[in-house]
């Protein structure tokens, strides 16, 4: 994913007719960390909505405070 820093990454996967992703770090102390997965519903285009990477990335900056 563009924007939310190095070591961020989007796996997204089709299933029949419905689209879904996964967003995940490897970053922190060799770890896969899974921040977040949902299914993507807009019917508008394949870009992932802003509340979404909004919402990932404040689970980033969380992860971030919790491994310090």
């Amino acid at each position: 994913m563009n924007g939310l820093g190095a070591g961020v990454y989007e796996i997204a996967l089709r299933h029949r007719t419905d689209a879904y992703r996964a967003v995940y770090t490897l970053q922190f102390k060799d770890t896969l960390w899974v921040v977040h997965a949902f299914q993507k519903k807009s019917k508008t285009g394949i870009k992932t909505p802003s509340a979404e990477i909004d919402l990932v990335a404040q689970r980033l900056r969380r992860l971030k405070e919790m491994l310090k």
